[in-house]
């Protein structure tokens, strides 16, 4: 058996989850003797698939790569061939361009991470395609991979799927020791925001109830984890409201993350709405305590006893909960005992072995 993974989510991120997570099941694939893999990518400049062959990977086809665009058409183009050619068992697309499609026979599986356009459509540009591509895409698929069970019923809340269509995989993360690199300026005491700080993701709710907390204690800081340089309307805010000196954007490598979660007083995920909430684990891997929104997946991930839990958007709830854990040491010791427990519960070999049990039923 042999899987095709073309080239989508290699193409568009350096560092992401969704691309590490597509290397995992590579890895467990490499562990096995009955399932092999192809990777459609002719080359790409994502981290994990550094060691991985890439067929114009030399310096000498370095003008056919000049721009993003032809990186993404030539990369596009080969993975047609490859699904044209057909010498493949199962096509796993690592995102939901349906170009896919085209030509297509053999079984296709599907991840869906999450529902976020269809949940909340007024967050986005009408004319962002995504929804359609990935209603396309899920109607094609011969099995869904859902990332949790929140994720899966929304899927048969928002689509036309039928439930004995999707199976629930947790995302895992790697039990293996972390690698650490020291990040420079880094305060001493900080509060950790990762990741992006769009819409839903409550970045400004975090930032209100942040402006509370340091009037109380100002040698805390606040520190923003990837999320691309403060914008301009950003800046502007934190100018208005006098935290320029207190906030600080770090785009961080993964061994940098792990830094900023093991100094952390506690990372805070304030957002509306997620499929899983994997930078859940990387804190708890990392001996970082955990305050999360009452809201999606998230009591399905983190129990009780592992976090604390803000009431739903409530800033009056979360400046609460920082002022608790700011104070409360103990409480933070037994979160972060609880936090490394959870991860049982989510060890990559789980997430692989379900996955690759769900291409051998489909053969």
């Amino acid at each position: 058996m042999k899987i095709l993974f073309d080239h989508q989510t290699f193409t568009d991120q350096i560092y992401g989850g969704i691309s590490r997570y597509f290397k995992y099941i590579i890895d467990g694939i490499k562990d096995t003797e009955d399932i092999d893999y192809k990777l459609g990518v002719l080359r790409s400049n994502n981290y994990y698939i550094r060691n991985e062959h890439q067929v114009l990977r030399h310096k000498i086809y370095n003008s056919l790569f000049k721009t993003p665009q032809r990186l993404q058409i030539r990369n596009n183009s080969y993975c047609k061939y490859l699904i044209k050619k057909g010498d493949f068992s199962i096509l796993h697309p690592t995102y939901f361009n349906p170009y896919v499609l085209k030509n297509l026979k053999r079984p296709m599986v599907l991840t869906v991470h999450d529902m976020t356009y269809e949940a909340l459509p007024e967050m986005f540009p009408a004319t962002d395609p995504l929804p359609y591509y990935k209603r396309v895409m899920m109607e094609r698929a011969d099995k869904i991979i859902a990332i949790s069970e929140h994720t899966k019923n929304d899927i048969l809340k928002y689509s036309n799927i039928k439930a004995e269509k999707i199976e629930v995989v947790h995302h895992g993360i790697d039990l293996a020791p972390n690698l650490y690199t020291p990040v420079e300026k880094l305060p001493e005491n900080y509060i950790l925001f990762v990741g992006g700080r769009w819409s839903y993701k409550n970045f400004y709710m975090l930032a209100e109830a942040y402006k509370v907390i340091s009037k109380k204690y100002p040698d805390v800081k606040l520190v923003l984890a990837g999320g691309g340089p403060l914008a301009y309307g950003e800046t502007e805010y934190l100018i208005r409201n006098g935290l320029t000196d207190k906030i600080q954007q770090i785009s961080a490598t993964d061994e940098q993350l792990n830094t900023l979660y093991r100094n952390a007083i506690c990372f805070v995920y304030p957002s509306s709405y997620e499929g899983f909430g994997l930078p859940i684990l990387e804190a708890f891997k990392n001996d970082c305590p955990v305050i999360l929104n009452r809201s999606s997946c998230f009591e399905e991930i983190a129990t009780a006893q592992s976090a604390l839990f803000f009431e739903k958007d409530n800033l009056d709830s979360l400046i609460a909960k920082l002022d608790l854990l700011i104070n409360d040491r103990k409480l933070a010791s037994q979160l972060k005992e609880d936090g490394k427990k959870e991860l049982a519960r989510y060890t990559i070999e789980k997430c692989v072995a379900k996955t690759l049990n769900i291409y051998r039923s489909l053969i």
